[in-house]
């Protein structure tokens, strides 16, 4: 493109910009229209999707023309950069049709059967009650690391207690829940 051909491009530009010249606007279209057509065809889409995509980038000259700055790049290469980032977001609308409605992983789950919430229910309490037989020291380090989610080395900072004295009283206290709970009758194990 010769420079005389850029500086024409540039006044046209900014006549929309200033005063939504529609006759430079109309020279725009014709000069960029099918440039831009032709280039997103190349980029893969379908003739229909490129015209679609090319009426987008040249209804963003006439609405943002005042944001073309010719000190940062050629008009040209302003509105190829605004194609390219509408095929991009073509695109990526278009992956997210891809998913199956059908598709197991997106179904919601089915609800717990009542008989199973009851069961879930009654473990926690026989659980809490066991809990409640841990001696103190045992208790409040189990509670930092599986109700806190605090990591053994943090309990450890945080209370002053060497790092094999947490982990052996946490140690301890699965084993006197284990010892309980398979002491009530019930069939919960603590891992």
């Amino acid at each position: 493109m010769s420079d005389e051909t850029k500086e024409r491009l540039v006044r046209l530009a900014k006549a929309v910009a200033e005063r939504r010249d529609e006759t430079a606007f109309a020279e725009l279209f014709d000069y960029f229209a099918p440039r831009i057509k032709s280039y997103l065809q190349r980029l893969g889409l379908e003739p229909g999707q490129a015209e679609e995509l090319t009426q987008e980038v040249m209804i963003v000259l006439w609405h943002k023309a005042e944001l073309f700055d010719p000190a940062k790049s050629s008009l040209s290469t302003w509105l190829f950069r605004i194609a390219r980032n509408r095929r991009i977001d073509a695109f990526r609308r278009d992956r997210s049709a891809l998913l199956d409605a059908d598709d197991p992983a997106l179904q919601p789950s089915q609800p717990d059967a009542a008989d199973d919430l009851v069961e879930a229910e009654q473990r926690d309490e026989r659980v809490r009650k066991a809990m409640l037989d841990l001696p103190e020291e045992q208790l409040v380090l189990l509670r930092q690391a599986f109700f806190l989610g605090r990591s053994h080395s943090q309990i450890a900072e945080d209370t002053g207690l060497p790092l094999g004295t947490v982990k052996s009283r946490i140690r301890l206290a699965f084993a006197r829940l284990r010892r309980t709970l398979e002491g009530d009758g019930g069939d919960m194990t603590v891992h």
